[in-house]
């Protein structure tokens, strides 16, 4: 429907393929809630790095506390999706 206002899971999904607007560039942080805890994330624009199969993937960690080299944040523990539509429909939001 022209107009109408998209969900917050269509918004989040849009934004994560849209790295040009990330205000921490080439790391987009993310959270997700739930009733017992909140989890830290952060994506990065692999695709700008040269790094492939990780444009959908979430490193369980907090965009202030990063580490050092590329190799140390690649280590991180991680989960991996498909699409980025998959990443907001486990719960991801931009932050």
């Amino acid at each position: 429907m022209p107009g109408s206002v998209p969900s917050a899971r269509e918004r989040t999904a849009w934004f994560l393929g849209t790295p040009a607007l990330w205000p921490a560039w080439p790391f987009l942080p993310l959270v997700r809630r739930s009733q017992r805890r909140l989890e830290l994330g952060v994506m990065i624009d692999s695709r700008s790095l040269g790094l492939t199969g990780r444009s959908a993937t979430v490193f369980l960690a907090n965009l202030l506390a990063l580490p050092a080299t590329l190799n140390e944040f690649l280590a991180l523990p991680r989960e991996t999706f498909d699409s980025a539509e998959e990443v907001a429909g486990a719960g991801w939001c931009v932050d």
